[in-house]
């Protein structure tokens, strides 16, 4: 079922405000996919969706590896019968006060603080299209 990116439904909003594991998947420069698991955070307003990674990780590259317009991502979490994708184009941001809001974001969504981490960057996904069911 598809859904409003900007105007989700309650209902599938909360899902994405309830402390799940996500996947994030990209692409390799080969075509196939690389699919690992990620934290995720949902900004219907901004229409984005953030995760936060250390810019020596292999999804960045993989993102970087797309050039300056970004990759095609998408983003995907799943309880029992419950599941939502976030589907856009995915671009790294290095900007120290992007990062603090994307660490923010995470510690409310998670409820815990991740540790310091200098290579900190952000996954920002330009959001496109959004599907679920529950």
């Amino acid at each position: 079922m598809a859904h409003d990116v900007r105007d989700p439904s309650p209902d599938f909003l909360a899902f994405w405000r309830e402390r799940l594991v996500c996947t994030l998947t990209t692409l390799r420069p080969d075509g196939s996919p690389h699919v690992v698991p990620v934290g995720v955070t949902y900004d219907p307003e901004a229409g984005l969706a953030r995760v936060i990674t250390s810019k020596n990780s292999t999804k960045v590259a993989n993102i970087l590896a797309a050039g300056p317009d970004g990759a095609r991502v998408a983003v995907c979490q799943v309880k029992k019968r419950h599941w939502a994708t976030l589907e856009g184009r995915a671009t790294v941001r290095t900007e120290p006060e992007v990062v603090a809001d994307a660490v923010s974001r995470y510690a409310e969504r998670y409820e815990r603080t991740p540790a310091p981490n200098p290579d900190r960057v952000v996954i920002e996904i330009a959001l496109e299209r959004a599907l679920g069911r529950g």
